[in-house]
């Protein structure tokens, strides 16, 4: 892996700012190797899902394994609903009815193949030498990474409130920061910068220097891409 590495929080359907922010990174790199880890939960909400999923995976395709790409809580809850209709609903509540309209489907089974198989071989944790990246978070008492995946994607409390050493750096998304700010304290690092509610896409910048992020890197605000709902997953 590169000495030089992006973290990228909560896209959500909002392929512009997902553009936006890689050219920004790309300026940023200037030549320089580097390695992209996208935090997960790409689809739903906002109004191009389609769209990050055309962008990241032909980016991951040139990226000579440099791009990282983990899975989030709206990925697996789109898993699921294409596999159970009984899980639909939750989904569909949840932005699932934005990411079928972007794929241009009726309903979660007719999803196309290609996209769930990328999105079924994702993974849920990624290690370099000074960091965690996960989704949502660890559960606080496992030192390093831990084994429950369902934690891995869902977790909020007690991970949120705790000051838990994991052994390195915990770099996280999932939930979102309104402010506009990433959560940047001693032992983890929110990157959910809160896009699709109006807010920014942001990038962490890690280098070998320190576990936690050197600096950060940002969009411009965008109008909300969805309605304001704060009681969501």
């Amino acid at each position: 892996m590169s000495d030089l590495t992006y973290a990228i929080g909560d896209v959500h359907g909002c392929a512009d700012a997902l553009i936006r922010l890689l050219d920004r990174i790309d300026w940023h790199a200037r030549g320089r190797a580097a390695a992209i880890v996208c935090l997960g939960d790409y689809v739903d909400r906002g109004p191009d899902s389609a769209g990050v999923i055309r962008i990241l995976r032909a980016r991951q395709a040139a990226s000579h394994g440099r791009m990282i790409c983990l899975r989030g809580n709206h990925e697996q809850m789109m898993l699921d609903a294409h596999r159970d209709a009984r899980d639909a609903p939750a989904w569909l509540a949840n932005g699932g009815i934005e990411t079928l309209r972007s794929f241009g489907a009726a309903d979660a089974g007719a999803l196309p193949d290609d996209v769930l198989a990328w999105m079924s071989g994702l993974p849920t944790v990624h290690e370099d030498a000074g960091r965690y990246y996960v989704h949502a978070g660890f559960r606080p008492g496992y030192r390093g990474v831990d084994p429950n995946v369902t934690a891995r994607l869902w977790i909020r409390e007690p991970f949120l409130a705790s000051n838990y050493d994991f052994g390195k750096h915990v770099v996280h998304g999932h939930t979102p920061q309104r402010s506009g700010r990433p959560d940047a304290r001693s032992f983890r690092t929110n990157l959910d910068t809160a896009c699709v509610y109006g807010q920014v896409l942001t990038a962490g910048v890690f280098t070998t220097a320190r576990p936690g992020p050197v600096e950060f890197l940002q969009t411009p605000r965008d109008p909300p891409q969805m309605s304001d709902r704060s009681d969501r997953p």
